[in-house]
């Protein structure tokens, strides 16, 4: 096997077809089927099912996945590593935020990281923090925004600020006065699938305290959540900031909760096992100091 095959596997699992790789890469369709082909040859595995829709990977493909994402970035890690000066930055680097804060921070992120780093090449990619962790660990990202991480031995932890966590409401369906997690049993709720870091939080101060909560729809979207509440569909647990990109704020309200305060941490993450560069150490000081509004 060769990088460019690797590459090719990436490539089409990362957009579910091969015609669609083919158009992102510039190449043509049965090329990209001819070296993803020779893998499952040489492998003699199945990595894709071919169907009508595109694209299926196989358990076997999402194992040979993991060690690609891991041998690309090791690729980059050594082309950096020997073109590499001191005062500036070279290489490529690989951020994954959750959608909130990419909608946020991302402007600024790539006006500041292109002055500071004009040799360097910068992809964002979005996702919700449990995801986050998985690609940190897999090496598909070389840092990451987490809320609330889990501690794991392979990742280093650098916690930037607190969020509280609030209720929406649709702007007439607003509590009265202030709200506490005793109120929440009242409302039905939108909230993401289980596992998810906003409902875990929430979960757990809930059972904590003896209250139940009335889950009326799973919604794995920030923004689309929004919608529905402010469609006065239900009520939703969201930080604060979840609430700033929304395009109809008239149409919410938000109340923190108080008695207690539920807080998230919002974290940088980064793969301990991975050598440091200078290009990850001047951008995870760049993103610090944008989240943390220094």
């Amino acid at each position: 096997m060769n990088l460019n095959q690797l590459e090719t596997f990436v490539h089409v699992v990362e957009h579910g077809s091969f015609s669609k790789a083919a158009l992102v890469l510039g190449a043509a369709q049965p090329a990209l089927s001819r070296q993803v082909r020779a893998l499952e040859v040489e492998l003699r595995e199945a990595l894709l099912l071919r169907h009508g829709r595109g694209v299926e990977v196989t358990e076997a493909g999402r194992r040979l996945l993991d060690h690609c994402y891991s041998i690309l970035h090791l690729v980059e890690q050594a082309k950096e590593n020997a073109v590499t000066q001191r005062d500036e930055p070279t290489g490529s680097l690989v951020i994954a935020m959750p959608p909130t804060l990419a909608r946020l921070h991302t402007l600024p992120l790539i006006q500041a990281f292109r002055d500071e780093m004009p040799k360097a090449h910068l992809a964002i990619i979005e996702g919700f923090s449990t995801h986050i962790t998985e690609w940190l660990v897999s090496g598909r990202c070389d840092l990451g925004l987490v809320h609330s991480p889990e501690p794991m031995p392979s990742l280093e932890i650098q916690p930037l600020r607190e969020e509280r966590l609030c209720l929406v409401s649709p702007a007439n369906q607003a509590p009265t006065g202030p709200v506490t997690l005793q109120d929440l049993s009242k409302y039905s709720l939108i909230m993401p699938e289980r596992g998810q870091t906003y409902r875990r939080l929430m979960e757990s101060a809930a059972a904590m305290a003896g209250v139940p909560m009335h889950v009326e729809w799973e919604v794995s979207s920030v923004s689309v959540i929004l919608d529905l509440v402010s469609a006065g569909i239900g009520h939703a647990t969201l930080s604060e900031d979840a609430t700033r990109v929304f395009a109809y704020p008239e149409r919410l309200v938000v109340s923190p909760f108080e008695q207690p305060e539920i807080k998230t941490t919002l974290c940088l993450v980064t793969p301990a096992q991975r050598r440091e560069t200078p290009l990850r150490r001047r951008t995870a000081a760049l993103m610090a100091r944008l989240i943390r509004g220094l």
